[in-house]
C-alpha cells in the first residue's frame, strides 16, 4: 500500500503526528504542555506524518542540526520521535516516512542525518550505521576515591535553572565545537530542553539541580543532576543521578566530578550517557568499581556521501577510493576518491567496498575500517587499502560523543 505521508501544516498536526510514539511511552498523547514543549525547538514543518484516510498512524520529526564531525560542522537531521501505532505495524509506513523524510534531507541541504535507536535492528536497512558508544556507571560513592590528590580547582557553586544558561552554554559550545557527535544547541533549547524541568521529566526522581565551576573569571565546567533521597534504616541509598556533566579542560572535568561524587545523603552515583574514554576510569583508584557497561549510542546517515566526506577533516595526505553500496538511496552508489584535498566520484579501481552503513561507522571517528573489516562489514580490495583509509579517517580524539538523546 502507498500511504500518503506529507510534513505537518500545524502544531495540531504535529502533535497527531507525535502520538504513535506517546503510545509506547504508556500514554494516550502529549499534553498541551509538551507539545508547546518540543514546538520550541521542532518546527511543524520538520514533522512528517502517515495518513490512513483522515487520521494520522505515523510520524517522524528532524530537528534542525549543526552537528560536529572531526574537524568542522555540517548541517544534520537530528531524527527524534519516530513511531507507528501498533495497529498499522509491519504494513510499509515506517518505510514511507524514511523515504520522505530522507528525501527532504537531500532537498533541504543537510548531508547527514542520525539518531539514538529505540531499538538496533530498526534503521540499518535505511542505510543507518552505528557510529558511536556510550558508557554507562553506578558507582558507590564510599569508593570513589580518585587516585591521587590534587590541588582544589575554581570555585564550584549552585546556581537556579533560570541563571543557568549564560554560565553553561559556553561551556557546552567550547566541548561541543571538539567533540564529533555533539551539537551546537540554541537558547531555545537550553530553555524547552536541556534546563527545563516539568513534573513529567522527573519520573519520580528529584528536581534538576545546577553547578558551576568557574576558575580565572569564567565558567569552566557544569553538571545538571537530580538527588533522589532514600533511607533504608537510617542508612542512606538513595543515588545522584548524573543528567549532563562536562567541563573545558581537564582540570575542570576533574573538579565538577569530585563535587558530584562528594555530594552527602547519597549511597551511589549514576550516569549513562558519558563517553567511552571518558578520563573518569583513569581518575578513579578503583575503575573496576564505576561497574561501567557499554552500549550503542548514535547511529548516522549519510544522506549526500560526497557533500558528507567533503565536510569533515582528514588526517593523511593519501587518497583511497571506496565503493559505497546504498539501495535506499541510489544517488550515493559508485566510488569515491577521499583524499584531504577533497572528495570526487571516481572509476578508478577501489581499495575498499562497503555499504553506506560501513562508512557511517567510521564518519565520526568512532571505529575504523580494519575493525569493520574483521567484523567482515568491508571489503579490501587492494593491497594496502585498510591501512590507508585508516591512516586517513584516523580514530578521533576525543571520542564521539553526545551528552543527550533527543
Amino acid at each position: 500500500m502507498d500511504w500518503k505521508v506529507r510534513v505537518c501544516a500545524s502544531v495540531e498536526e504535529m502533535r497527531a503526528a507525535v502520538s504513535p510514539i506517546w503510545h509506547y511511552f504508556g500514554r494516550s498523547g502529549p499534553t498541551e504542555e509538551q507539545i508547546a514543549s518540543l514546538a520550541r525547538v521542532l518546527p511543524a514543518e520538520r514533522m512528517h506524518a502517515a495518513w490512513d484516510g483522515n487520521r494520522v498512524v505515523g510520524g517522524a520529526g528532524a530537528f534542525p542540526f549543526e552537528l560536529t564531525v572531526p574537524g568542522g560542522r555540517v548541517r544534520a537531521a537530528g531524527v527524534t520521535v519516530v513511531g507507528v501505532l501498533p495497529s498499522h505495524r509491519r504494513r510499509g509506513v515506517l518505510r514511507a516516512m524514511m523515504r520522505a523524510q530522507l528525501d527532504a534531507c537531500r532537498q533541504n541541504g543537510e548531508p547527514v542525518a542520525y539518531l539514538w535507536a529505540t531499538e538496533e535492528t530498526i534503521y540499518g536497512r535505511f542505510g543507518y550505521g552505528l557510529a558511536s558508544l556510550a558508557t554507562e556507571i553506578d558507582f558507590a560513592r564510599e569508593r570513589s576515591a580518585y587516585y591521587a590528590r590534587a590541588e582544589p580547582f575554581g570555585e564550584t557553586r549552585l546556581v537556579s535553572l533560570g541563571e543557568a544558561e549564560p554560565l553553561v552554554a559556553p561551556v557546552w559550545e567550547r566541548v561541543a565545537a571538539v567533540t564529533p557527535g555533539m551539537f551546537a544547541r540554541t537558547s531555545a533549547w537550553w530553555q524547552a530542553r536541556a534546563l527545563a524541568d516539568p513534573d513529567w521529566r522527573r519520573r519520580g526522581g528529584g528536581d534538576l539541580r545546577c553547578a558551576v565551576v568557574e576558575a580565572r573569571g569564567r565558567s569552566t565546567a557544569y553538571a545538571l543532576y537530580r538527588v533522589n533521597l532514600a533511607i533504608d534504616r537510617g542508612v542512606q541509598i538513595g543515588s545522584l543521578d548524573v543528567i549532563e556533566a562536562m567541563g573545558d579542560s581537564p582540570e575542570a572535568t576533574r573538579a565538577i566530578w569530585r563535587f558530584l561524587l562528594d555530594v552527602d545523603w547519597t549511597a551511589r552515583v549514576k550516569s549513562w550517557l558519558l563517553p567511552v574514554d571518558h578520563p573518569l576510569v583513569l581518575l578513579v583508584a578503583e575503575p573496576r568499581r564505576l561497574r561501567l557497561s557499554v552500549r550503542d549510542a548514535l547511529w548516522v546517515r549519510l544522506v549526500d556521501v560526497g557533500a558528507a566526506l567533503a565536510a569533515r577533516a582528514y588526517a593523511a595526505p593519501a587518497s583511497v577510493v571506496i565503493e559505497i553500496g546504498d539501495a535506499f538511496c541510489p544517488w550515493n552508489q559508485g566510488r569515491w576518491r577521499v583524499s584531504a584535498g577533497g572528495v570526487e566520484r571516481t572509476n578508478d579501481p577501489a581499495d575498499l567496498a562497503g555499504d553506506v552503513t560501513a562508512l557511517a561507522a567510521v564518519y565520526l571517528g568512532g571505529f575504523t575500517w580494519t575493525q569493520l573489516a574483521r567484523a567482515l562489514r568491508v571489503t579490501e580490495l587492494r593491497p594496502e587499502g585498510l591501512a590507508r583509509a585508516d591512516a586517513l579517517f584516523t580514530r578521533h580524539d576525543p571520542a564521539p560523543w553526545c551528552p543527550e538523546i533527543f
